[in-house]
């Protein structure tokens, strides 16, 4: 008896799906005309198709969002990588810039009236001291470029320094800023005819030290100070500096100034050794 009912399952089972292919070929011949267990035939194959194909498109999808992503990841790091580029770029082409600048500013001495009867020896810094206490740099010029020692250095701005000891090939430069070096330096305050001794330089401050001033001098802060002529070692009238102080010596006697440097020292790439001409010789000088 279960298995009559079970072989009657069977059969009317087989019986539907003969009839269910039976409805889709009609409806495949003749589509215009469908009835409606032809179009309930139909909708039926079509959900069948959809519960299939969605997840294959699912699928599809994921797998080219996957390579989508990874393009936008090369792209990306492409991109990175170009900005990387580009930021050196940019800085290499600011520090040609700046050194163009300052090449060109240093040519300018050539029209100083005070430098007129001077030889410039144009010069590039290769090496600087980094001991605070001890301010002095190197250039790429020597004793076969003309270069001897005590020369003075200067760049647009004013005074640098003197030459120390010379190579063939380069040369070391004592800064004015040089707490080791002793030699003193003749200036004037421009506008009070009044002059004075540079006599050292105070690193954490940042200022020379303008001493030996009469104490009847008219000076005051911001006034200019400049190379005096009054020795030959530095032509007359370089910047030197401005006042940024003036006070008095404990004896009252002279009074001193505290003098901010003209000269950028953090900043120097190039500049000119001079160097008096034979000609002028006999005319004096700083």
């Amino acid at each position: 008896m279960p298995s009559f009912f079970s072989n009657k399952k069977l059969i009317v089972l087989l019986t539907s799906l003969i009839v269910l292919i039976a409805l889709i070929s009609y409806s495949l011949k003749n589509e215009t005309h469908a009835s409606l267990p032809e179009r309930f035939a139909q909708d039926t194959v079509g959900w069948f198709q959809y519960v299939l194909n969605v997840p294959a498109q699912y699928a599809a999808g994921f797998f080219q969002n996957i390579d989508d992503m990874r393009g936008a990841y090369q792209e990306n790091k492409k991109l990175k990588s170009d900005l990387e580029h580009y930021a050196q770029v940019e800085q290499q082409n600011e520090e040609l810039t700046h050194s163009y600048n300052q090449m060109k500013k240093l040519l300018g001495i050539n029209k100083d009236p005070n430098l007129f009867d001077y030889k410039k020896y144009p010069a590039m810094v290769i090496a600087r001291s980094s001991d605070a206490w001890n301010q002095q740099l190197t250039i790429d010029k020597g004793r076969l470029n003309g270069i001897k020692a005590g020369m003075a250095v200067v760049n647009d701005q004013g005074l640098i320094g003197k030459v120390g000891s010379v190579g063939n090939f380069t040369s070391k430069v004592f800064l004015i800023t040089d707490t080791q070096d002793v030699s003193q330096i003749s200036a004037i305050i421009q506008k009070a005819n009044t002059y004075g001794m540079i006599t050292g330089y105070n690193p954490n401050a940042g200022t020379l030290s303008l001493q030996k001033v009469p104490i009847n001098a008219k000076i005051k802060k911001g006034q200019s100070v400049l190379t005096s002529g009054l020795s030959r070692m530095y032509p007359k009238l370089l910047s030197i500096g401005k006042i940024v102080s003036v006070s008095t010596d404990q004896y009252g006697l002279t009074k001193t100034a505290k003098i901010k440097p003209s000269v950028d020292f953090n900043d120097l790439n190039y500049v000119a050794v001079i160097e008096r001409k034979a000609a002028s010789a006999g005319t004096g000088g700083q």
